[in-house]
């Protein structure tokens, strides 16, 4: 606790927030969600060796998830396939709940991948072998393949191709800053995450993407698939109540997600909307602690600081055109505080 207090303090204050929600009982429900994911990464930082325990839990899961998505898309279509209510589009889902949401899964497996097969060349891992490299080829595939739909577009899920490549990227310079003995300073750092975090807020009340606009880019309009519409609807019950939101888990009820859709499109806005500007800062403060302890780790365990830097990039990126980071049960969220939590277990348990 004493490692985390501002992580500490956002859970609290989501705790306290139910106080003020419209349905009291269902908001404690979703908080007890939060909790579940909270104990789990605690559960993982007490393992003997947490880095080998967060790598055996994000490759059973790939190893998992990706071929099952494969099996069901392609042979129970009733399972795997879906069609937009509006279009009648066909979408790939796979284990997942929509499109976007497998899109994520597969971003979250070809970063893994890559970051693992990097690391076993260097020899970091001893456990690799030629058996393993050739089953994550295959996953790695499939991944790929997954990632552009039916249609086998690079634009099907732009959001969660423009993580991928904003991860990716982030490993491959601090890399290759680490082999010119050149480290970046924590103050560095926060500035990119405090500015990814700002830019991610202002969007949805400017009602599209400013500054950078790379809508056009990746097969989109300015609208944003219909984002912009959807933010329309609700910066105005954000701005009800902009200092203490509408309670955690207590402004999606039936009739809101009937009316708009099942959340913001955008995880800053669905902070605000839960928790305020107070919750939105409690989660900066979360960040930028997290930043923190990430640059200090890549001093100790460059692979695994540097692993975490990019996983918070990924986070923040994706919560510009999806809710990623509104709660921590989420698969981008859920990774960054399992890293969180183990940090230092990671860095005084390096095998």
């Amino acid at each position: 606790m004493q490692l985390n207090p501002w992580l500490v303090a956002l859970m609290v204050y989501m705790l306290t927030s139910i106080m003020w929600s419209e349905m009291e009982y269902t908001s404690f429900k979703r908080w007890t969600r939060e909790m579940i994911a909270f104990v789990m990464s605690c559960l993982i930082a007490s393992e003997k060796y947490p880095p080998r325990a967060i790598q055996s839990v994000l490759r059973r899961v790939t190893y998992i998830v990706i071929p099952f998505s494969y099996v069901l898309i392609h042979y129970f279509s009733r399972y795997g396939r879906e069609y937009n209510r509006w279009s009648g589009e066909l979408m790939w889902c796979g284990v997942a709940t929509q499109k976007n949401a497998l899109g994520l899964v597969c971003a979250n497996a070809v970063f893994f991948l890559i970051w693992a097969f990097v690391q076993r060349k260097k020899g970091d891992d001893p456990r690799g072998s030629k058996y393993l490299s050739h089953s994550e080829v295959i996953v790695f595939a499939l991944s790929l393949y997954l990632m552009g739909g039916p249609e086998h577009s690079l634009s099907y899920s732009a959001t969660s191709n423009i993580t991928v490549i904003a991860g990716l990227s982030i490993f491959v310079v601090f890399s290759w800053l680490k082999n010119r003995e050149v480290m970046v300073g924590s103050k560095a750092l926060v500035a990119v995450m405090v500015l990814i975090i700002a830019y991610g807020t202002v969007t949805p009340f400017m009602g599209k993407l400013t500054l950078v606009d790379i809508s056009s880019i990746v097969g989109r309009d300015e609208s944003l698939t219909g984002r912009s519409e959807i933010w329309a609807r609700l910066v105005p019950f954000a701005i009800e109540k902009p200092i203490w939101g509408h309670g955690f888990g207590g402004f999606w009820i039936d009739e809101m997600r009937a009316a708009t859709d099942s959340h913001a499109h955008n995880g800053y806005l669905d902070i605000i909307l839960n928790l305020g500007f107070v919750g939105l800062g409690l989660f900066c403060a979360f960040i930028v602690s997290c930043c923190r302890k990430a640059q200090n780790a890549m001093a100790e365990d460059f692979d695994w600081g540097v692993f975490f830097v990019s996983y918070l990039i990924m986070a923040l990126v994706h919560n510009i055109g999806e809710s990623s980071f509104a709660e921590f049960s989420g698969k981008l969220s859920g990774i960054v505080l399992m890293l969180a939590v183990s940090l230092r277990a990671i860095c005084s348990n390096k095998d």
